[in-house]
């Protein structure tokens, strides 16, 4: 007789399976979850690199100054040749 229940209760439940859409698949509740911790997750890593970002204290080292004056280079200069974009004659 217990066989009887259980065959009635699949019965009652069968038509409720029917009614869902074989086609249409969602990620329910564990789907949002898993998005929600991964999406905390890279806010918190974003945070943490602002923060680290702040600490880093940058300057530009300045230019080097020439060792030369520009008149002693020209000469080294034309013997290398023109430079690209500029002929012989110039």
């Amino acid at each position: 007789m217990p066989d009887m229940y259980a065959t009635q209760a699949m019965a009652h439940a069968l038509p409720l399976a029917q009614e869902l859409d074989p086609d249409k698949v969602t990620p329910g509740a564990l789907g949002f979850v898993v998005f929600a911790v991964m999406a905390g997750g890279v806010w918190l890593l974003m945070k943490s690199m602002n923060r680290h970002m702040g600490k880093v204290d940058f300057e530009e080292a300045p230019a080097p100054a020439p060792a030369r004056s520009s008149a002693s280079a020209a000469p080294s200069a034309k013997a290398a040749g023109p430079a690209p974009g500029q002929s012989d004659t110039e």
